[in-house]
């Protein structure tokens, strides 16, 4: 379920003896040093950890990684949290002349922040938008007109020269062609959805089997959160 696992991206200005780390990922302790390596070779130290949501295979080993670092954490749920700093839409987080600007991108979770690198063209999604395929809104913490509004909120600030840093699965390209095709995605499922229930489908299991008959089905688990998603929003 997380593709080739979860990207710890470390973010900092050449020269710079300050790093941003985003998403530590899992309780690894192999991999937390691994990422604290990449760091220290590059002659910097971290500044500070950003999360980009709380789900464990993003946040679970960012405690772990910030007693190795000697840094804080800064999130938008403060359970997740070590230090003063949270964070949320509309910040900007400066460090060693790095500067990250912070979108509140709600719909996958309730939590869930991207990042936005002007000077790099570069856009950090979290599990907002994936490498492969499309992404889960995780019913009911996540809600599809949250994530709808977030999808629509990144299209007006990004551009197609933008490279989308996911979560989870390879760099992206031309940010704006990405995001219009989830757009598309999600309206072509609210069809389905309405098309299913309007067929008999009365449950969101009955939904999932019908709108996702084309998808494995050891994968209807998460389907059947985001199945439920569209019931919430159409009012179904």
């Amino acid at each position: 379920m997380t593709l080739d696992g979860t990207n710890t991206w470390v973010l900092a200005e050449p020269g710079s003896d300050v790093a941003v780390v985003v998403d530590p990922g899992p309780d690894d302790v192999a991999h937390l040093r691994a990422v604290l390596a990449v760091v220290q070779g590059i002659g910097a130290r971290v500044g500070t950890v950003l999360l980009t949501h709380g789900h464990a295979d993003h946040s679970a080993g960012a405690a772990g990684f910030a007693a190795m670092a000697g840094c804080g954490v800064q999130a938008l749920d403060p359970a997740h949290r070590l230090g003063d700093e949270g964070l949320r839409g509309g910040d900007v987080v400066a460090a060693g002349g790095l500067r990250v600007e912070v979108v509140g991108t709600p719909g996958h979770s309730a939590d869930s922040l991207s990042f936005v690198l002007a000077d790099d063209a570069a856009l950090l999604t979290g599990d907002t938008v994936l490498g492969r395929g499309t992404t889960v809104v995780a019913h009911p913490d996540g809600r599809l007109d949250d994530y709808l509004a977030s999808l629509d909120l990144l299209q007006r600030n990004v551009s197609s020269a933008m490279r989308i840093l996911p979560g989870h699965g390879p760099v992206l390209d031309d940010a704006a062609a990405v995001l219009a095709a989830y757009q598309q995605h999600r309206r072509e499922r609210l069809e389905q959805v309405r098309a299913a229930v309007a067929a008999g489908a009365a449950t969101p299991g009955a939904v999932v089997r019908t709108v996702y008959a084309d998808v494995d089905p050891a994968l209807w688990p998460a389907a059947g959160l985001s199945g439920r998603a569209p019931l919430g929003y159409l009012r179904l």
